[in-house]
């Protein structure tokens, strides 16, 4: 993965460590969603405190209205929601249903042994890491 390249989405971000990480390694166009005004606050901190505010676009948002009003297509895309989140189990649908992913891009969704997405028409593999697994989707 061409890091400097990249146009990366994160999603359910948190404290932000997916983005953080994109943009240490060169990523310069991260867009990091959570609709939590504890961790949007603690993410903007952050990057003014790295100074990174120049290659992190923050939004504040509940990750579906975002995915339904974006018009952006993204190389990579992370999604980390709550595990007892009801719609978990939708999020590659609406990823692709709404065409984010570029074409030859790569979307990782973390989820535990609940769900299991192996039939889904975009996965690709998992990554199983005890209760916590991650699906990859082209």
């Amino acid at each position: 993965m061409d890091f400097e390249e990249t146009v990366m989405l994160d999603l359910f971000g948190g404290t932000g460590n997916h983005s953080y990480e994109f943009i240490s390694r060169g990523c310069n166009d991260v867009t990091y969603v959570d609709k939590f005004p504890g961790c949007v606050s603690f993410v903007t901190k952050t990057a003014n405190d790295l100074d990174i505010e120049d290659k992190i676009r923050i939004v504040r948002s509940d990750v579906f209205k975002f995915i339904q009003t974006n018009v952006r297509q993204y190389d990579y895309i992370f999604a980390g929601p709550p595990y007892p989140l009801p719609t978990l189990n939708t999020i590659p649908d609406v990823i692709f249903a709404h065409n984010i992913l570029a074409a030859d891009g790569l979307f990782v969704m973390e989820h535990n042994p609940n769900h299991n997405f192996k039939n889904h028409p975009h996965y690709v593999e998992e990554r199983n890491y005890g209760t916590t697994i991650f699906s990859f989707f082209r």
